[in-house]
């Protein structure tokens, strides 16, 4: 059935709850003259920069999560709806969802990303990526059930294949996630077993570029990975990951091919767009990248449709450096704010001004008191970048709840070097003809069967 706004005011709707959707509902939450619909997949906002330390068992979901009515429920001009955008009608400026049409004055999309395989999507199975709660929680059984799995093994090579660790893709999820491992392996973890040494543990950080973190400043990157050999984590830059297949990744730098057998892979390289980006294009002729992200204007519409605005990761915007601006919250953030911003100015009849994001630095964490930060005007390392990084993150956090119990974990964590998310849910390790092996890993997210603790 159709959904029609009975009153005269403008309707935007908002397709996505991450950064760039919720920032642009909360700008346009005090404008009489504008109703709202939030619709997203899920009923809760996200905090993706610290999704790494649910997979690693320092936070746990709901630490990092903000449900969306509670964070809108002062909003009286605001709808939220749960349910999934399958189609949208440009003519009759409607949005499709699977029970129901819901008219729109004004567009806003902001549906993000998923994890990209480079053609090899058959490896998402046995290499998770981290995008959503239950990819955390499969990488956090995945990395905990391997150390319960070697502490039970008698064969040295397996045991070995159990002990090693390779995160796929040198950026900030890459080195945040090995450098939280080696934490755990080196010092968490190292008292917790009788049969293995967890500090025999090895972690290798594959990066196909000539150093990791790429988009930041060369002598920060250096930086970087000094700090995560400290940690004793293997670095290894113009990397490619050519085969994963039976618990073996073959690699290739230069002429020299490697296979190293793993146990625990997890993937930190590469993105595509949401299906939503081909919607748009197909609907409105919007160019897309080669990532599937939608090329957009110099106000963030999309060519041809002025009400239909795309933000965050979806977006390929381009037009301040000549390169699309990188896929991070602080981009998303201003792009929201930037969107309802211009519509209101357009329902008071004034003109547009063109988006332009304002750059005010990268950080990256390496682990305790490792960190680097770059604002432009300074760059600099260590435990000054290190507590610039907390600060920033917890003042990011959407609801003051959420940042106080973040504030206190990292606290005690701090002090007593434990972690207490180091609950391995979903299926484990079962008997099979007397032996002991891992289960399916996608079996209990298939069947929707995850846990989230």
């Amino acid at each position: 059935m159709a959904n029609a706004v009975e009153n005269k005011a403008h309707h935007v709707v908002v397709i996505g709850g991450g950064f760039g959707g919720l920032y642009a509902a909360k700008a346009l939450s005090r404008n009489n003259n504008v109703n709202v619909t939030l619709i997203d997949k899920r009923n809760f906002h996200l905090f993706q920069p610290l999704l790494y330390q649910v997979a690693t068992g320092t936070l746990s979901p709901a630490d990092i999560s903000s449900p969306l009515r509670s964070v809108l429920n002062h909003s009286q001009n605001t709808k939220v709806l749960m349910g999934e955008v399958v189609d949208v009608d440009t003519k009759e400026q409607k949005v499709i969802l699977q029970n129901e049409a819901i008219t729109y004055d004004s567009l806003i999309v902001a549906t993000g990303v998923s994890h990209f395989y480079f053609g090899n999507e058959h490896w998402e199975k046995v290499a998770p990526g981290l995008k959503t709660v239950e990819d955390a929680l499969e990488m956090r059984r995945k990395i905990f059930l391997a150390f319960e799995a070697a502490e039970k093994e008698t064969d040295p090579e397996k045991r070995r294949a159990w002990l090693t660790f390779v995160v796929v893709g040198g950026g900030p999820t890459g080195v945040e996630l090995a450098g939280a491992i080696a934490e755990l392996a080196y010092t968490t973890l190292k008292k917790d077993f009788r049969n293995i040494d967890t500090s025999e543990a090895q972690i290798l950080l594959l990066e196909g570029m000539d150093r990791i973190l790429p988009p930041y400043a060369p002598e920060l990157s250096a930086k970087a990975e000094t700090s995560l050999t400290k940690l004793g984590v293997t670095v290894q830059t113009k990397t490619l990951v050519t085969n994963i297949a039976d618990d073996i990744v073959t690699m290739r730098q230069g002429d020299s091919v490697e296979q190293l057998p793993a146990k625990t892979i997890l993937w930190a390289a590469g993105v595509k767009a949401s299906p939503m980006g081909k919607i748009l294009a197909e609907r409105t002729g919007a160019q897309l990248d080669r990532a599937g992200r939608v090329i957009v204007e110099s106000d963030l519409s999309v060519a041809g449709h002025p009400n239909i605005y795309v933000v965050g990761d979806l977006a390929n915007f381009s037009h301040q450096t000549g390169k699309p601006l990188p896929g991070v919250a602080p981009v998303a953030m201003q792009a929201g704010n930037y969107v309802a911003t211009l519509i209101q100015q357009k329902l008071k009849g004034n003109g547009s001004v063109p988006f332009r994001y304002l750059d005010r630095g990268s950080l990256a964490v390496i682990g305790r008191n490792a960190a680097v930060v770059d604002l432009g005007f300074v760059k600099f390392s260590g435990i000054l970048a290190w507590l610039t990084w907390v600060f920033v993150h917890i003042y990011f956090l959407i609801e003051y709840d959420n940042k106080l119990i973040v504030m206190l974990q990292w606290g005690w964590n701090y002090w007593t070097r434990n972690r207490g998310a180091r609950l391995i849910t979903g299926e484990s390790l079962l008997t099979v003809n007397g032996e002991e092996r891992i289960s399916d890993r996608f079996a209990s997210v298939n069947n929707k069967t995850t846990v989230n603790v």
